[in-house]
């Protein structure tokens, strides 16, 4: 007995998944960017007559007093700062980093995460002062 009837395919594309990733990365950018624009309150250094600028998508790492490190207002290890510098490289190659360093901060300290990004291959690398008065 042959068979003529077609067979239905009843195929159908749920959008629901790609939502939720959507949501998901959503969320993430919207927990960490806030971590990269605002930080700790500092005393920067005078120098100068000009600012650094277009860094507003920027990654903003500091440097207190006390030579601790700060993504936003979260305290890291030097190593951590840039693990998570190299990870937010490889959404944005063109990453930007800015260093706010406190006029009391140590030198080396300021110089160490310096060296450790350009060392994992970061060649935008900026440092914060205050326009003098």
């Amino acid at each position: 007995m042959p068979r003529n009837k077609r067979r239905i395919s009843n195929a159908t594309l749920s959008l629901t998944p790609m939502i939720d990733v959507m949501t998901v990365l959503l969320a993430v950018f919207m927990v960490t960017t806030p971590m990269m624009t605002n930080g700790i309150d500092l005393d920067l250094p005078n120098a100068g007559t000009t600012v650094l600028t277009g860094t507003d998508h920027a990654m903003q790492v500091s440097v207190d007093s006390t030579g601790r490190y700060y993504l936003g207002t979260v305290e890291l290890s030097d190593a951590d700062v840039v693990t998570r510098a190299v990870a937010m490289r490889g959404e944005n190659p063109n990453l930007t980093i800015v260093i706010n360093g406190d006029r009391r901060a140590d030198y080396g300290a300021v110089m160490n995460i310096m060296g450790k990004l350009k060392t994992a291959g970061f060649q935008k690398i900026g440092l914060r002062t205050k326009l003098e008065n």
